[in-house]
């Protein structure tokens, strides 16, 4: 009786902890997990019926038993051979889930269930246990071949488990062999229970513990000898040196990247220690706490970076050792460095950038005293270098330059490239010498071992007086001071002082003012008369002036300098555009035989359409494109010349008169001349003026006229003062004149006045 008792109490506990163990395999995360859980749930019938057999006196009791335990073996078989496949996944390919096995399980349960009619799987005999009967099976051929196919998936299971241990490698045979062991002892206490014929069956407690165990080494199981195997691998192969102590800072072992590190060979490792401290030096730091510190070797290129940092290993709370993590970090130092360097420095000269130039000249104002000059380097005509020499021949002369700045300068200066063909240098105003660079820009020249090139170079200071000033203003400044050199060639420095500043100033307050003036028509065009040869007057040129509220009638050469500069000239153009065409519109019906002569600006090309413009122009006031004449000078066709000269065709096949004002005051191009589609050439009498020789000069303004006539050109004389000499035009052939012998530039009302005769 108490055997019985015992015995079924065990199988309780066994019951409770396969439930356990059932739940927390199915909620487990892991993919083995829930094949765990159904086969310890799958586990539970067989024992619960062998409870129903050992603590029952019943007959039917103990056959309902035997009914859930045979059924609960089946299920069993299932379980474990899905948990199988599950386990050895990956083990030669894995395991392919045996579906014909699985029916002949099924097929079995349901020739048990058919004993309930036909008896022929088993019966049940009474035997006296403690006093009390216990029904043991009486097995007919039913049974003998639900035992069978039992038994042959529970051979095929262990068969799968012993060629997953053989085929995996050595460290992985643990897990497989455990399961083959516990298996077996249960296949053992299952054949020891038939052959001796005791009357209560224990082997269940075997599969009980089988499915425990199956829970065990499938989720929580970890082999240390696999670990320590795997971790010491890896520690062996790190890149990292990894050195471990023990608490006396004995180094008891290193891997190979350690022992690199310090020199030393594996069976030296307990002096790494002293191998540490003779490379780094002493860490300043007890190796009984943990902390992380920068180390550098070497110098110059032979310097390399460090990282210790120190970890603890403790047991129960004391220090059981340390390890220590050396990492090189000299090549992402380097890296860093690089790339640091090719943020700050231009790749060509070396010399900082522009951005970090700037940077360094405001920590240099901020933090030091003393009084500074900033300079601005520019070449002058360096595209022209490139384009005769070669483009290499001017990197070598920016290199060359770059050299020439880097030599000349202390450390208490700063210095930098600002863009292609300018630098900038920040320094000490008592250390400049104006001479000495005057005579150096003076003589310069760069090689490229070929050729040797003067290079004319310009350079404007400024005195750094305000420090709360914008770098980029300062040298913004400093640009400017060259703007103020007249001698290009003989003259290579300019000072930035108050003149240049008024003039900036000024430049600044008409630039701010012009959208007014326009506003207010304060901005008015003047027209100056344009004469036949027999003195009448048949047009005139619209003149801009400026009769500004502040400053009074201002001539042209106060602002329309300016204004070509910023590039604001072209709304003064558009301007004048606009306010001749009123004239001539108001002028239509009684003087349609005058024009008006319009200047184009080189800008204008550049910033607006200039044939759409003009042309809604003319459409808006209704007027013949013939009475607004286009004005330009010659130098428009010194850039871009083909392009522009398909804008004038525009306007000359539109019907707009294109006059070339200025002619022979520049650099005149008979080839360009040719192919321009140009009606009018207007002849600048300055150049009378500019001569020593007023014959010579005379030759060739007649020269001009006749071939302006030959062309079917007219010809205008501009800058005709005397009747002398506009007598001698006259007689050279010129049809219309311009000038003071005329009449200067006037409003539009006197215009009206001397040409109409009305007030």
């Amino acid at each position: 009786m108490n055997m019985r008792i015992g015995v079924s109490l065990l199988l309780g506990i066994i019951v409770a902890v396969l439930v356990f163990c059932g739940v927390k395999g199915i909620r487990s995360r892991r993919s083995i997990g829930r094949y765990v859980g159904i086969l310890d749930f799958a586990l539970i019938p067989p024992v619960l019926g062998n409870i129903i057999v050992i603590c029952t006196s019943s007959q039917i009791a103990a056959e309902f038993g035997y009914y859930i335990y045979f059924i609960g073996m089946n299920a069993v078989m299932c379980a474990l051979v899905s948990f199988t496949c599950g386990y050895c996944k990956g083990v030669s390919g894995g395991q392919q889930k045996p579906l014909f096995l699985y029916v002949v399980l099924i097929a079995d349960t349901v020739q048990v269930m058919l004993n309930i009619f036909t008896g022929h799987v088993f019966d049940t005999e009474a035997v006296d246990v403690g006093g009390r009967p216990y029904y043991r099976v009486v097995s007919h051929s039913g049974h003998l071949i639900h035992m069978i196919i039992d038994y042959a998936a529970f051979v095929c299971v262990i068969l799968i488990f012993i060629i997953a241990a053989v085929k995996t490698a050595k460290i992985y045979r643990e897990k497989y062999l455990v399961m083959v062991l516990s298996l077996g002892l249960c296949g053992v206490c299952e054949v020891f229970y038939i052959i001796s014929r005791i009357p209560i069956d224990r082997s269940v407690i075997g599969f009980g513990v089988c499915g425990i165990l199956a829970f065990y080494f499938s989720l929580y199981y970890r082999p240390m000898r696999l670990l320590d195997r795997m971790l010491s691998n890896i520690a062996w192969d790190m890149t990292d040196a990894l050195f471990l102590f023990d608490p006396t800072f004995r180094c008891i072992w290193a891997n190979d990247a350690a022992m690199r590190l310090i020199g030393l060979e594996s069976s030296e490792v307990d002096t790494a220690g002293e191998a540490l401290v003779k490379l780094f030096g002493p860490a300043g730091r007890d190796y009984h706490e943990e902390w992380c510190i920068e180390k550098v070797t070497g110098t110059d290129e032979q310097i390399s970076y460090y990282s210790l940092r120190n970890h603890l290993v403790t047991e129960e709370r004391n220090v059981a050792g340390s390890f220590l993590v050396v990492r090189d970090n000299t090549e992402e130092r380097r890296k860093m460095q690089h790339e640091i360097y090719n943020s700050t420095h231009d790749t060509m000269t070396g010399l900082y950038t522009k951005e970090y130039f700037y940077r360094c000249v405001r920590d240099r104002l901020s933090g030091t005293d003393g009084d500074y000059l900033a300079i601005f380097v520019d070449v002058k005509n360096f595209k022209l270098v490139n384009d005769i020499f070669s483009r290499e021949f001017g990197d070598k002369a920016i290199l060359q330059i770059a050299d020439a700045i880097r030599n000349c300068m202390t450390r208490d200066c700063v210095y930098g490239r600002l863009g292609g063909d300018t630098f900038g240098v920040l320094v000490p105003k008592d250390i400049f010498r104006a001479r000495s660079v005057e005579r150096l820009l003076s003589g310069f020249t760069v090689s490229d071992g070929k050729i040797e090139h003067h290079l004319l170079i310009h350079i404007g200071v400024y005195e750094v007086t305000d420090r709360s000033v914008d770098v980029s203003v300062i040298f913004d400044r400093a640009h400017l001071a060259i703007s103020s050199i007249t001698d290009i060639f003989n003259t290579h420095i300019a000072v930035y002082d108050s003149e240049l500043r008024d003039k900036v100033l000024w430049e600044q307050k008409i630039a701010l003012d012009l959208h007014e003036a326009i506003e207010q028509k304060q901005l008015r065009p003047y027209l100056q008369p344009i004469a036949d040869s027999k003195g009448n007057v048949v047009g005139a040129e619209a003149l801009a002036r400026w009769i500004h509220p502040e400053h009074g009638f201002m001539p042209p050469a106060m602002f329309i300098p300016v204004f070509e500069k910023n590039g604001m000239i072209v709304d003064v153009d558009r301007y004048m555009w606009r306010c001749a065409c009123e004239l001539l519109s108001k002028w239509k019906g009684t003087h349609d035989d005058l024009f008006i002569s319009v200047n184009i600006s080189p800008k204008d090309f550049y910033f607006c359409d200039v044939v759409s413009e003009i042309q809604e122009l003319i459409r808006e006031f209704d007027l013949e494109p013939s009475r607004l004449r286009i004005e330009i000078t010659e130098s428009v066709m010194m850039n871009d010349a083909e392009d522009k000269m398909k804008i004038l065709s525009q306007l000359h096949d539109a019907g707009f008169v294109v006059e070339m004002d200025d002619f022979g005051s520049g650099y005149s191009s008979l080839n360009l001349l040719k192919d321009m589609p140009v009606d009018v050439l207007k002849v600048d009498m300055k150049f009378l003026s500019r001569s020593e020789s007023m014959d010579r000069a005379k030759k060739i303004i007649k020269s001009i006229i006749s071939l302006s006539y030959e062309l079917d050109i007219t010809s205008l004389t501009e800058g005709v003062e005397t009747e002398t000499q506009y007598t001698d035009l006259f007689e050279m052939g010129c049809k219309l004149f311009q000038g003071y012998y005329f009449a200067k530039p006037m409003p539009v009302s006197e215009f009206e006045e001397f040409t109409f005769g009305v007030k």
